[in-house]
């Protein structure tokens, strides 16, 4: 799209808001037809002053407008490309908020319908189904910090900061899956002021768990591991407390980001202390559940032993490990998780120099999440080695998903 005239480009973007061109004309303050004219081209958009109000009415990065946006291929269209980051950064620096300290918010969505884009987003987000996530969480995240405003008052106040803070958090997970980790640290820092507003010491916790997550995308390895360990101190359970379930999953969680840290410096002492915590909560919750939107419970603890000895360069206790996971209590897990365990012992396996049993994981994972292998940027680099370290011409299978991958063979 960076070819066409900049007319085109506002024409485009106006469509995918679904705006007529008289509501455009009307959020300019124009004439219906100096919106047309713009857009065949007949007018000249020669002020930047003007293409930056374009670029706010229409909720994108100017510099889309500016031509810097990139054509979305056929094999990504289930990743998040740059059209959509840029649409979601967008949505991020927006600072209508402060707008509602000063007058009432003229729109807003009504709460029910938030709770169930909300709820939706997270099973699309578990689903790994980024490409359909990422086309609906600017919208989403406009309407939550909408909600946020509109109701930041009343009884309804704690739910609307309730929801905005798990848009917050779906959007940083998302965003890390495709390698935009200070995006994603930045919408996990909103969160955990959001959840405090709403009064939820366990999203809170959640809120921190995803900041640590990004820290450690980054490198900020010990500050991942302290912001992990000391929210999960802070939640340690006690006895008969409200919420139990939930607070052991969130708790687990933590002591399990926490350990993953540790053994990125290879510090396997504390990996062994945080996971040995994981598993008593995860034994005392008494299986697998979703509690919180965490997967945790013992099958995923011994996940993250696999991807804990993979860290620690640890490949032949990986595969052990992986080996004695119960299939029952594997399959129940969410799409999302299982697929990226396969990338892990698929890392797991090129240790070991197992390269057929890597290819077959990639593989795996592919049939069942293809996202989760497809757009994440370590799937790439690990099939990447995978294609260097076969001997001779890789199997078909292999050779197919590179290619789709646009990895070289």
């Amino acid at each position: 799209m960076d070819e066409l005239p900049i007319g085109r480009r506002v024409a485009y973007w106006r469509g995918r808001r679904k705006m007529s061109q008289q509501v455009f004309a009307d959020r300019l303050g124009k004439s219906k037809s100096w919106v047309d004219k713009v857009e065949r081209g007949v007018r000249r958009l020669d002020k930047f002053s003007v293409v930056y109000e374009i670029a706010d009415v229409l909720q994108v990065d100017v510099q889309l407008l500016l031509g810097k946006d990139v054509e979305r291929r056929p094999e990504t269209q289930n990743c998040i490309d740059q059209v959509e980051v840029e649409e979601i950064r967008a949505a991020l620096e927006r600072y209508d908020q402060m707008s509602a300290f000063f007058q009432a918010v003229p729109h807003s969505p009504p709460l029910a319908e938030m709770r169930k884009a909300v709820s939706h987003a997270w099973l699309t987000y578990q689903h790994a189904k980024y490409g359909v996530l990422a086309r609906t969480l600017p919208k989403l995240l406009r309407d939550a910090q909408a909600a946020d405003s509109a109701y930041a008052t009343g009884a309804e106040a704690k739910e609307a900061a309730h929801l905005l803070g798990q848009v917050y958090q779906i959007a940083s997970s998302a965003l890390r899956k495709v390698g935009e980790h200070e995006l994603s640290w930045l919408a996990a820092d909103r969160s955990i002021a959001v959840s405090q507003r709403a009064g939820d010491q366990l999203l809170a916790g959640l809120a921190s768990f995803r900041v640590g997550s990004a820290l450690l995308a980054l490198g900020r390895v010990r500050p991942a591991l302290e912001v992990n360990v000391n929210i999960a101190n802070r939640l340690a359970p006690v006895h008969e407390p409200a919420h139990k379930g939930e607070r052991l999953s969130v708790y687990g969680m933590l002591l399990l980001n926490g350990a993953m840290a540790a053994a990125r410096i290879g510090d396997s002492a504390t990996v062994r202390d945080l996971l040995c915590g994981a598993e008593q909560a995860s034994l005392e919750l008494g299986g697998d559940f979703n509690h919180y939107w965490t997967s945790f419970g013992p099958t995923n603890v011994l996940l993250h032993r696999c991807a804990a000895a993979v860290e620690l360069g640890d490949g032949r206790g990986a595969v052990d490990t992986h080996e004695k996971i119960d299939v029952v209590g594997f399959n129940s897990l969410l799409p999302e998780r299982r697929a990226h365990h396969f990338l892990d012992i698929a890392r797991g396996y090129t240790q070991i120099g197992n390269i057929e049993k890597a290819s077959e994981m990639l593989l795996e994972g592919d049939r069942l999440a293809p996202s989760e292998i497809r757009c994440r940027p370590l799937a790439h680099e690990v099939l990447s080695d995978v294609l260097r370290r076969t001997r001779g011409t890789p199997p078909a299978p292999i050779a197919e998903l590179a290619e789709q991958m646009g990895v070289g063979v």
